[in-house]
């Protein structure tokens, strides 16, 4: 991966901060704490809430729904054992793969697949990625597929790398913000998740309408929920197991799908994140 972009070194944010719930040394008996990283609808409390609730009454216990500004700050929590479970992104998932087991996938417009969009201004005359040379990007977080390594691999297979061919790339941390910045003419161009553009253009057109879609990737798997391995089996992951797959056959459930524009979850294979993994392998050459 490119040096200049490893977690540690960002080269700018527009960031808005989300909810967070500190992390406690020990937890109350029965409470459920499920990571979410900004891979749907962030800073929506309706949407959140709505999710907690539906989660809480198909798993028959209180649930702690934990929110942080990085991938990499979730995925920590929950290799360390201070979470349950996480919504994560599949590049994360894949990165820690032999440390975390899949629990479901959601399913979005029938499939569990989603693609990366490369986004530019409504009326900017860009084509594709080729002609965003010299511009200022946005990318959502360095550890997210659709906000960060679909456009980094792209351009390596353009034989190009991000530091010389941006003028300028900033890191979000949030695809909500990565519209934002585009809309608003921070950034010439960015790279986000495609489920959550299509889901603003429905509660937020005004935003979206001020971007264009000028690229989309090769269908991907969709960000899974994962917990540690070991503890998929668990009475506390089998129960989250079971409330995913059955939460649209419940009013509180269908209400939170809706919220989130998904169709509800299933089970996920690991061959799901092959295309991810092939693009991770791209950052090796």
């Amino acid at each position: 991966m490119d040096e200049t972009f490893t977690r540690r070194r960002v080269l700018g944010a527009a960031v808005a901060a989300l909810v967070v719930s500190p992390v406690r040394p020990a937890r109350a008996a029965g409470i459920f704490r499920l990571g979410l990283t900004p891979v749907f609808l962030d800073n929506d409390a309706a949407v959140i809430d709505g999710l907690r609730l539906a989660l809480s009454r198909l798993m028959g216990r209180e649930i702690e729904l934990v929110q942080r500004r990085t991938y990499e700050e979730v995925t920590g929590l929950l290799l360390e054992g201070a979470l349950d479970a996480a919504w994560l992104c599949g590049y994360p998932y894949l990165q820690h793969a032999s440390a975390l087991e899949l629990v479901a996938v959601p399913v979005w417009r029938g499939r569990s697949l989603y693609q990366s969009y490369l986004i530019a201004g409504a009326d900017d005359p860009a084509a594709g990625l080729p002609d965003l040379r010299g511009a200022l990007h946005a990318f959502s977080d360095p550890d997210s597929n659709s906000g960060y390594l679909v456009t980094v691999t792209d351009l390596r297979r353009m034989g190009e790398r991000v530091e010389t061919f941006f003028a300028r790339a900033i890191f979000t941390y949030g695809h909500r913000n990565v519209v934002r910045a585009v809309a608003n003419g921070l950034t010439r161009s960015g790279s986000v998740d495609g489920y959550v553009w299509e889901a603003l253009a429905k509660i937020e057109p005004s935003l979206t309408e001020r971007t264009r879609v000028i690229a989309r990737s090769e269908w991907l798997g969709f960000p899974p929920i994962c917990a540690r391995a070991g503890s998929a089996g668990a009475e506390p992951v089998e129960a989250l197991r079971k409330a995913l797959l059955t939460m649209a056959e419940t009013p509180e459930g269908q209400r939170a799908l809706s919220a989130l524009q998904l169709d509800g979850f299933e089970p996920a294979d690991p061959s799901l994140f092959d295309g991810i993994a092939a693009r991770m392998a791209d950052l090796e050459r």
